[in-house]
């Protein structure tokens, strides 16, 4: 997990025990420092895989893809906003970030088989239209979740951006409580790691789901 950038944007990188594939999850910011990592591990870079696209999950998104030729996943619904950033940048200050036309498209319920990974993909929308979460699991390992800005450690992604709605993001989290177990890690995008049992036992926005 590196956390980049102003708006301490979390990106990860993931590999399978000694394996040289990996993945990398919302490479938003600094691009160099995250290059690095790819290089001082030794690994091809077999996917970009992005939950969403606001430009503090996307801002090195092309120069990752430029350098490794890596494909880069993007929700369906968002293309547009990756294609041209700096349309989408809502506050003065940020990038300038460069646009990138995405290889492939996710819109949640595709399985994918990347880095040696089986990589589902569900349609989590409320924090932004388009909004995926990726579950990573391979034979040995239970599912991993990256989920973006939908959940994190004690709160909820924000519904007050273009896109958001609360009663949309609280049925995108019921979906991941409903489909994993407690145990679950998850990723997010801001923050640090929890569980999906942890959430469901202490975060206070998750308590309304419970009423």
């Amino acid at each position: 997990m590196f956390t980049v950038g102003q708006i301490q944007e979390n990106c990860f990188l993931v590999r399978r025990d000694g394996g040289d594939r990996a993945l990398i999850v919302d490479p938003g910011e600094e691009a160099p420092k995250l290059l690095g990592a790819i290089e001082a591990l030794g690994v091809t870079l077999d996917a970009i895989l992005l939950t969403h696209t606001h430009f503090d999950h996307i801002g090195a998104v092309a120069p990752i893809a430029k350098a490794t030729g890596a494909p880069v996943y993007c929700p369906k619904l968002e293309v547009p906003v990756l294609q041209d950033i700096m349309a989408y940048v809502p506050y003065p200050g940020f990038g300038p970030y460069e646009s990138w036309d995405p290889e492939e498209t996710v819109e949640g319920g595709e399985t994918l088989e990347l880095a040696g990974f089986i990589v589902d993909v569900t349609f989590t929308p409320g924090h932004s239209p388009g909004h995926v979460t990726y579950a990573l699991s391979s034979e040995a390992d239970e599912a991993a979740l990256f989920s973006g800005d939908v959940l994190f450690q004690g709160s909820v992604g924000r519904v007050d951006l273009p896109g958001g709605s609360w009663p949309v993001l609280a049925q995108s989290i019921q979906t991941l409580l409903d489909a994993y177990p407690d145990e679950t890690v998850v990723h997010p995008g801001h923050m640090g790691l929890t569980t999906l049992g942890r959430e469901r036992a202490t975060n206070p926005f998750l308590a309304e789901l419970a009423r």
